[in-house]
């Protein structure tokens, strides 16, 4: 995977170490190893932001900057794919979660009318919050293996071809 691709689309370091709900980890995003982008890093931090953009929570940015953190694998990569799950994803990311859930525990998903309020939420997740957070935990435990693959895969690839390129202009200049 080329570095200057992802370079093009990745935040300003300088941006993410001062914003504003990652200032938590004070000198932590400071460490070098966070911004390096290496096959290992750069796998490992899309593993983490698609784990994270299917946890159901609040401020996944901090869970995901927090196991970067942790892990030492790229911490932008991993806070910006987090956000995979934005409010427009969200909803069929979650009922697909919740379907999925339901479909591993033999349960038969309810179907109900959404309205959007409190009451609404804490009375609907007290009926299925087991097959959500299962089909949460599933998705993102599957997202994350198959991205970390991928990219270890496609990045050793274009390594590859880049080796071969090297070799073939060695021997037309011959």
């Amino acid at each position: 995977m080329p570095k200057k691709f992802i370079k093009k689309y990745m935040p300003d370091q300088q941006t993410i170490k001062e914003h504003k709900h990652l200032k938590i980890f004070g000198s932590l995003i400071h460490n070098p190893n966070l911004w390096h982008m290496n096959r290992r890093s750069v796998s490992g931090a899309f593993a983490v932001g698609l784990f994270c953009a299917f946890v159901p929570i609040p401020f996944q940015m901090i869970l995901a900057a927090a196991i970067a953190i942790v892990v030492r694998v790229n911490l932008p990569i991993s806070v910006a794919l987090v956000w995979i799950s934005n409010p427009i994803t969200m909803p069929p990311m979650f009922y697909a979660a919740y379907k999925f859930g339901a479909f591993v525990l033999g349960e038969v998903p309810s179907e109900v009318a959404f309205v959007l309020s409190w009451e609404w939420i804490s009375t609907e997740m007290a009926l299925i919050w087991e097959p959500f957070l299962l089909g949460c935990f599933i998705f993102g435990l599957i997202s994350s293996f198959l991205s970390y693959c991928i990219i270890r895969l496609l990045w050793r690839l274009h390594i590859i071809r880049a080796w071969q390129e090297r070799k073939n202009k060695k021997l037309k200049v011959q």
